[in-house]
């Protein structure tokens, strides 16, 4: 059994953390959907967020890895939906493995939300599970726009040992303190650094 740093919590247990935060981003991610296009999400609470604000919009094609994103969707009858398939984390709600990688080998994307236990500016996107970070990697290669969707709290910690590197050209859109998204910036990421008020 791998030893953590910090034990993975569960989706059910992340929900209510941060939320105004989640809501935020999630709002700003939507935002930048168009019609027409083809969208991929992970799985994670914040991202989970993005599917419940995207249940009403029409003429998209959207593909996931999370039951709890499925589950947002699956009342739209304006909305094309896929799901990747694989092994089911129970933890996470959200389907890894071969499956799912070798289904990303057949697609594209226009764009592609991530979610994080963590995200760091040199090493990319913490997670505690090696498959987690693989189908990451595979899901912001597979997209022509990569966002990866956390919570100020998130940035610059180191909870587990599993990476995912991100591709150039990243954007990285959270509710983190200046000082806390400066390092990202001077990487090259592209960030969107949203105000809530109760952070």
């Amino acid at each position: 059994m791998a030893h953590y740093a910090h034990a993975e919590s569960s989706l059910r247990q992340r929900i209510g953390e941060a939320f105004e935060a989640k809501q935020a981003i999630a709002r700003w991610a939507a935002s930048q959907v168009e019609p027409g296009e083809s969208i991929l999400l992970d799985a994670g609470s914040t991202v989970a967020a993005l599917a419940h604000e995207l249940r009403n919009r029409s003429h998209l094609a959207i593909t996931t890895t999370s039951l709890t994103a499925l589950n947002e969707l699956s009342g739209s009858e304006d909305l094309t939906v896929h799901c990747l398939g694989g092994t089911l984390r129970k933890i996470s709600q959200g389907l890894v493995g071969p499956i799912a990688e070798t289904a990303l080998e057949h697609l594209s994307f226009d764009r592609a939300f991530l979610g994080a236990d963590s995200v760091d500016a040199e090493r990319g996107i913490c997670e505690a599970d090696l498959q987690q970070t693989r189908l990451k990697e595979l899901m912001a290669q597979r997209a022509e726009h990569a966002y990866v969707l956390v919570h100020g709290e998130k940035l610059g910690r180191r909870p587990f040992h599993a990476w995912a590197r991100m591709p150039l050209g990243w954007t990285l859109v959270t509710t983190a303190a200046q000082a806390d998204v400066e390092p990202f910036l001077n990487r090259g990421v592209t960030v969107i650094n949203l105000p809530v008020a109760s952070r």
